[in-house]
């Protein structure tokens, strides 16, 4: 069974891919392309990023996938909010508890106490917030990676030359 949100695979693609691509073997290459053709711009982008916060977890997606998705960077309470995510057994966080979650992600992943205590726990909460409509596993557990990298140099202050500090 397709994985079909929008109700359009036949005219769309798969996700309305740019391409209006059918074939998931090629839309998780576009998406492979498209990720490794970003992630340069996504960390010189994070790294003038003084405390990370949901914004820029919107546009480091729009930055790593908007080759292949129009829809890149905006998260599922625009694009689907009525759609509830799962894999398997496991769920995702519905479209309203999206930001909650990659915001407790952020905020704890760059406490360097927390951090190196708990890395398991704020990965968890940043896939179960994972606000997209990717269309394989691949960008999902790729986006978390980059992500670990982030808040792993986040919470030691290496993104910048100094420590990042909340705004507030």
């Amino acid at each position: 069974m397709t994985f079909d949100p929008f109700g359009d695979f036949q005219t769309q693609g798969h996700l309305r891919n740019l391409a209006k691509e059918k074939d998931l073997e090629i839309v998780r290459r576009l998406e492979h392309s498209s990720f490794t053709t970003g992630i340069d711009t996504a960390f010189e982008y994070l790294a003038k990023v003084k405390c990370l916060s949901y914004p820029d977890v919107l546009e480091t997606h729009r930055i790593l996938f908007e080759a292949v998705f129009p829809w890149a960077g905006q998260d599922r309470l625009k694009t689907a909010p009525d759609l509830a995510i799962s894999k398997g057994s496991i769920l995702f966080a519905r479209p309203e508890d999206i930001q909650r979650a990659v915001d407790f992600a952020l905020s704890h992943g760059q406490d360097k106490k927390f951090m190196a205590a708990k890395p398991g726990e704020i990965m968890g909460y940043l896939a179960y917030g994972h606000p997209f409509l990717d269309a394989t596993d691949a960008p999902l557990w790729s986006y978390t990676a980059f992500w670990r990298t982030v808040l792993d140099s986040a919470s030691i202050g290496l993104l910048q030359e100094k420590p990042i500090t909340s705004p507030h």
